[in-house]
């Protein structure tokens, strides 16, 4: 599988044949790890209540006291990725209105056991890939051709965006570092930096004068676009 990042699993299942056959398919398969094989819905609903969350849950339907369905509707937001088990290839009309990644019909084979693995998978969000800047206050060390460099960012005048880089701008120098503009507004953990165009971020100390299409940051110019405007407007309101 491409996405090989660790997805731990609980078993829930009253039968024991079919949580033997459901730990050997997890051991089987990269990139999961079991976390407990549970033999009920009310073993496993206290388990998951004192526990870290788990990632993926492979969950019987029908079991005595408390059922899978019950079981999904008592536990707290945000639930696990759940893939029902079940014997009956008709589905209670219920089980389609819950939050469920996939169905397994027993006797589970290895190949669909995959699939819906793959389908959780799918599902997961994909964690922010790695910045290469590390924060210190003002300072930002980023990595620019292979090596960490200190910039104050209050030094910086504006971010443009080019492809899948970014250009930090100060007086003296131009900064490329490896991430999106995109990427870089959602981390950055200045409030007086402010997107001021798809390519453009603008660190708001440093305008020195604004006209109808662009902001004027001491030697640069910069342009606005019209969907950020209001935004930097009620963002200098203060100042």
């Amino acid at each position: 599988m491409p996405d090989l990042l660790p997805l731990t699993c609980v078993i829930v299942d009253d039968n024991e044949m079919s949580r033997l056959a459901l730990e050997h398919f997890v051991a089987l398969t990269p990139g999961l790890e079991l976390a407990a094989t549970l033999p009920d819905g009310l073993t496993a609903l206290q388990f998951l209540q004192t526990h870290p969350p788990i990632d993926l849950l492979l969950l019987d339907i029908e079991m005595p006291n408390l059922t899978g369905l019950e079981l999904i509707r008592i536990l707290s937001q945000p639930l696990p990725a759940i893939v029902l088990v079940t014997s009956h290839h008709n589905f209670a009309a219920e089980a389609f209105e819950l939050p469920v990644a996939d169905y397994l019909v027993k006797p589970v084979d290895y190949a669909r056991f995959l699939q819906a693995v793959k389908q959780v998978r799918a599902l997961r969000p994909r964690p922010a890939p790695a910045l290469p800047l590390r924060m210190e206050n003002s300072n930002v060390f980023a990595r620019v051709n292979g090596k960490l460099v200190r910039i104050n960012f209050d030094d910086v005048y504006y971010i443009e965006a080019m492809s899948t880089y970014s250009v930090l701008v100060t007086a003296t120098h131009k900064h490329i570092v490896h991430v999106t503009l995109k990427n870089l507004e959602e981390r950055l953990p200045f409030s007086h930096f402010v997107r001021v165009h798809r390519s453009y971020i603008v660190n708001t100390r440093r305008i020195d004068a604004i006209d109808d299409h662009q902001l004027t940051l001491g030697p640069y110019t910069v342009p606005v676009g019209k969907l950020h405007k209001a935004e930097l407007m009620r963002r200098l309101a203060p100042l």
